[in-house]
């Protein structure tokens, strides 16, 4: 039984390394399509202000010469972005913020770029960018191809849309009540954090789940209230009670399902399970006793057999002669010895004092 068990614990950790390695993997992997990413939009940034320089100096230096740039085949995206102007690139996840302080709703302030100091409502947010669409702010035309274009009625070739802005280039604008005068006024928020308590949404509604608050304040700071969805009844819904009317009632009397289905709802053999059926670990624990009472036996020869009994006999005797303590205790012989031996050494130190005092006196 050890060694399935021992199976099972190798197998979890090697899936267990595999998983690990897998997810280094899809991590770095994701860290180099966000770098793909920043690389092109920055590139896309660069070729454009690099064409524009290059047609201002074309124009200052033809004069009335100059090319008329909105006409011809051209003319129509002229002056106008490309859609890839509306997508910055992702952020990798693991350097992603937590907390998303912003949703759909909020009053916000810009504070970097051509409307720096302008105020609207929040109307779209990102997270895996990190950015979110201010209401008629940071507009620009954009060009769609044509196709795009005549899928939404549009004749125009190019629509006028706001852009996204960083989440760092803007600032919370809060209703609070001035304790001096006691008046409501609106405030801009520098910083904003977020915590507990972590609430439970309907299902539908995007506003985030974690409670936001002012830093070094604390003062809690609600959410807009979300637009509930409108749903419009067909024909083809199901109606409310019958969805409602409980049609099976679990019983305790029954198992769920038959045993005979357990092993066609997973891999009887898998090296990953843990749990067995009884009659398995009888049988694998009767093989463990076999197995040892196997290695127990060897082959003796006679005269293995006769020392093997010498050898017990000498455990016996020494067993045999230890004291109440475990320590070993002396035979007759050996204390005879030793007394002898003690009382000679006794005899021989007292001749030699007297011979050593008679040499004293004579000289």
């Amino acid at each position: 039984m050890q060694k399935v068990v021992r199976r099972t614990a190798l197998a979890r950790n090697q899936a267990q390394r595999k998983v690990i390695r897998a997810n280094k993997d899809a991590r770095h992997e994701e860290l180099n399509d966000s770098l793909r990413q920043r690389f092109a939009y920055n590139r896309f940034q660069l070729d454009n202000i690099r064409a524009e320089r290059l047609r201002r100096r074309e124009d200052w230096m033809r004069g009335p010469l100059a090319p008329q740039r909105d006409a011809g085949l051209d003319g129509k995206m002229f002056g106008a972005l490309s859609p890839q102007a509306m997508q910055p690139p992702a952020i990798p996840k693991h350097l992603r913020r937590k907390y998303i302080n912003f949703a759909p709703g909020d009053r916000v302030c810009i504070m970097k770029g051509r409307d720096k100091g302008k105020i609207n409502v929040v109307t779209r947010v990102d997270p895996e960018n990190e950015t979110l669409t201010v209401k008629d702010c940071n507009v620009a035309d954009v060009y769609f191809p044509e196709w795009l274009s005549e899928q939404f009625g549009n004749k125009s070739p190019f629509q006028t849309v706001p852009l996204p802005i960083s989440i760092d280039d803007v600032r919370l604008v809060v209703a609070l009540d001035d304790p001096a005068t006691g008046v409501t006024r609106d405030v801009l928020v520098e910083h904003v954090y977020g915590g507990g308590p972590l609430l439970e949404r309907e299902q539908g509604i995007d506003t985030p789940r974690h409670t936001r608050y002012i830093a070094g304040e604390d003062i809690e700071i609600p959410w807009p209230r979300p637009e509930k969805p409108t749903f419009k009844d067909e024909e083809w819904d199901t109606l409310r009670m019958e969805v409602e009317t409980p049609t099976w009632v679990p019983s305790l009397h029954y198992a769920p399902f038959p045993p005979s289905v357990l092993d066609e709802l997973r891999n009887k053999f898998s090296k990953y399970r843990t749990r067995h059926d009884p009659e398995f670990v009888e049988q694998k624990k009767l093989e463990d006793l076999k197995k040892e009472y196997l290695q127990s036996r060897s082959l003796m020869t006679p005269k293995g057999e006769l020392m093997a009994m010498i050898k017990q006999k000498k455990k016996e005797e020494l067993e045999k002669r230890r004291d109440a303590d475990g320590n070993l205790m002396m035979d007759e012989q050996t204390l005879s010895f030793i007394e002898m031996y003690m009382k000679e050494n006794s005899v021989t130190k007292k001749t030699k004092k007297i011979k050593e005092a008679q040499t004293v006196r004579l000289s």
